[in-house]
């Protein structure tokens, strides 16, 4: 283990410190009712602001800072976001919104029906492009007011949304957190992805039921008190998404597709007569007035970058405090003395780093390389298997924390839409109770998944010990990103899924 290069008072105790304080600002906001983006900056920039005090050093403080808002995954993120919001901006601004709700009206896709379709597109986005950022910065500003309109549930709505969103992470190719763990481990990505994904498809099917059998009940609002006109040729501007996926495919860099995409986009505006040339960029008649869709994309997600920014800064000091080393240190000494401790202890390090990292391609490039080789070689495991269970415990916990890039992506665009169509908001906490209750809901899942592994995996006999473990937490590492739902509903879904695994 590299040693620290910060040092705190308190050790690895005051390294943890400014994380601390803006986890239990963040949640000590949310219950109060009082939570959000700007509030969230606040909490954040006392943390960083607390922690200088208890650095030893305080320039070496302060550059660890600024080497945590510098660093190279998080401008990547910021850089995506950018495109991605530009890109939603002129979906919306091209009538698809539009075009969603006459097909709501006209071919009567409502309330669960509609929810369903939301789950299904972000899964088929997400799968293509292998990025949950750029799902849920592009479509959420789309499906979540289209949605609402026409009846769904707000509450499964966004959650599906978000889950599909995930879905790519788990089992595409292009996800960067496959990729980070395959590279890592040296193992085949083609094998990791084939391994996970008669897991994934299950998880996905249960999670198609929940949202269909939970995503209505609101009320479908007409195209009178809509105040919109419904128009069928927004529907051409699905044909922008198309062209960014098969830039993807035709493996072009995720930035450039988005170029692609949105040149497209803007063409297909036109063409429907939704959008004019100076509509992307124009001079305004006077200060404080937008000039254009450019302008209006990049603000959609501007409040996501500075939350983004702070979080890099607050999660750098951990990591140069030395915080996280200790806990590597500990595992590799005290715990990891046989294969089936070992394979526990790399699903919980790296569940537990990835915990209060805002990117989980930057945990598992954190335990990767060091404690995850180290510990899998040490006991012989595969590389695909190390690979394996890195990837799923470190997408976890990501998809069910407020302050992770995803999430924040997501929630920023429902609430801009929120405000903007004057339609409900969820708690961001939504998602927290089911995290519980997920795991009890696996169970019923497992006899048929187990199966489908074991065939996947026989082939090397050393590790048919604790298969079903093995299945268990990669049904775990999709099930929890995909059902996680509001502790009501979870009663109901309890009864669901226990008639789907028997």
């Amino acid at each position: 283990m590299k040693d620290s290069k910060l040092n705190m008072y308190g050790g690895a105790i005051g390294g943890s410190f400014p994380l601390l304080i803006f986890i239990v600002g963040m949640i000590v906001l949310t219950f109060s009712g009082k939570g959000g983006m700007s509030s969230f900056w606040a909490i954040g920039w006392l943390a960083f602001f607390l922690g200088i005090f208890l650095a030893k050093n305080k320039s070496d403080y302060c550059a660890a800072l600024i080497r945590g808002v510098a660093s190279s995954n998080g401008a990547v993120v910021i850089t995506l976001y950018l495109f991605a919001g530009v890109f939603g901006q002129i979906l919306t601004a091209g009538g698809l919104i539009e075009g969603l709700l006459w097909v709501g009206l006209e071919v009567n896709v409502q309330q669960n029906y509609f929810a369903l379709l939301a789950l299904l597109c972000t899964m088929f986005f997400s799968l293509a492009t292998g990025s949950s950022v750029s799902t849920a910065a592009a479509l959420t500003p789309v499906l979540y007011p289209a949605g609402i309109l026409l009846g769904a549930d707000p509450v499964m709505l966004a959650v599906g949304i978000l889950a599909g969103a995930g879905f790519g992470d788990n089992v595409s190719p292009h996800s960067d957190t496959t990729i980070a763990s395959a590279a890592t481990q040296n193992a085949s990505i083609r094998e990791v992805v084939l391994a996970r994904m008669p897991m994934v498809i299950i998880a996905a099917l249960v999670s198609m039921l929940i949202i269909f059998l939970a995503g209505g009940g609101g009320e479908v609002v007409s195209a009178q008190q809509m105040g919109v006109d419904v128009d069928p040729s927004g529907l051409l501007m699905f044909i922008s998404v198309l062209v960014l996926i098969t830039a993807v495919f035709l493996n072009r860099h995720m930035i450039e597709a988005f170029v692609w995409g949105i040149v497209s986009a803007a063409l297909l505006g036109i063409l429907n007569g939704s959008i004019v040339l100076s509509d992307f960029f124009h001079i305004p008649k006077e200060s404080g007035v937008s000039s254009g869709l450019i302008e209006d994309g990049i603000l959609s997600i501007s409040n996501t970058i500075i939350f983004v920014l702070i979080i890099l800064a607050i999660t750098q000091i951990m990591v140069e405090s030395g915080a996280i080393d200790r806990i590597l240190d500990f595992v590799t000494k005290k715990v990891a003395k046989g294969v089936r401790s070992a394979e526990l202890s790399i699903i919980f390090v790296t569940t537990l780093i990835s915990t209060p990292i805002s990117h989980n391609t930057v945990a598992a490039l954190l335990v990767g390389p060091g404690f995850v080789r180290k510990i899998g070689d040490r006991f012989n495991l595969s590389p695909s298997r190390k690979a394996i269970l890195m990837d799923c415990s470190v997408t976890t916990l990501y998809f069910t924390i407020p302050w992770h890039s995803t999430i924040i992506t997501w929630y920023g665009q429902l609430s801009l839409a929120a405000n903007k169509w004057g339609i409900p908001l969820p708690n961001i906490l939504i998602r927290t109770p089911g995290l519980f209750l997920s795991s009890l809901l696996l169970l019923p899942l497992q006899a048929g998944n187990e199966l489908m592994l074991l065939k996947r995996m026989m082939k090397a006999r050393r590790y048919e010990y604790g298969l079903k473990r093995i299945a268990f937490f990669q049904s775990c590492h999709f099930y929890l990103k995909n059902c996680q739902f509001n502790l009501p509903r979870g009663l109901f879904a309890i009864v669901s899924i226990f008639l789907v695994g028997h």
